[in-house]
């Protein structure tokens, strides 16, 4: 459904805002990949846009066109001429398609390209706590706890982004390190891919790999007993 409001908030560094309008209660999220202006949005913009409601999160605005001196939107398509009646659909077909001026392209070639070494670096932590269990340097409540940290560490990230859509008090980033710091780092990478939360933050994630090491080589000093060389 098509709706027209007025652009209340909009956070530059963070690239999404939120839409204020009379037809819907609660103020709309909208991230930069959904506006359609040649400029930047800016607070007290009006703009149109169709609403959307996904997994309870509360309303998020796609589409979202200015109106006024950044651009006009049509309330109806003109007509066709002759000509673009006579022109066949194959010819409409193979003109190349252009993302809408002001959108961020989406990033999954990066994503992809970092997807292949973190799930290695999963398989090759996985492995450290099956060795670690064998050899009986690691607890068998390890593995349990293990499990539940990622499971916090994840739901703390889906928490953190419907408090940012609806405004709401944010998880500070440094809790989220520590979750990453205590073993909930895969549940924290799984959590930016798959929500796509705090995955193009470059100090967020250069912090977070910092955890992803120190995390890593502490589990692999405790396991090949170095740590244990150390104390004595």
């Amino acid at each position: 459904m098509q709706k027209q409001g007025t652009v209340i908030r909009w956070d530059v560094t963070r690239a999404f805002g939120f839409i204020r309008s009379p037809g819907t209660p609660a103020d709309v999220f909208f991230h930069i990949r959904d506006f359609q202006g040649a400029a930047a949005p800016s607070e007290g913009l009006t703009v149109v846009y169709e609403e959307i409601h996904v997994g309870g999160k509360g309303p998020r605005a796609m589409a979202v066109q200015p109106t006024g001196p950044q651009g006009v939107v049509p309330s109806h398509r003109p007509a066709p001429t002759s000509a673009q009646r006579a022109r066949p659909a194959s010819a409409q077909a193979q003109k190349p398609s252009q993302p809408p001026s002001g959108r961020r392209p989406a990033k999954t070639g990066a994503r992809s390209a970092s997807a292949g070494p973190a799930w290695l670096l999963m398989l090759g932590w996985l492995a450290l706590l099956a060795w670690g269990l064998r050899s009986g340097r690691l607890a068998p409540w390890v593995l349990g706890a293990a499990v539940a940290i990622n499971l916090i560490t994840f739901l703390a990230y889906a928490m953190d982004k419907s408090a940012a859509q609806n405004g709401q008090w944010r998880t500070k980033e440094s809790h989220l390190h520590l979750l990453s710091l205590a073993g909930g780092w895969p549940g924290a990478w799984c959590a930016q891919q798959w929500l796509r939360h705090k995955s193009s933050k470059v100090e967020f994630r250069a912090v977070y790999w910092v955890t992803v090491v120190l995390h890593c080589g502490a589990l692999l000093a405790w396991v090949a007993g170095w740590i244990a060389g150390w104390i004595r």
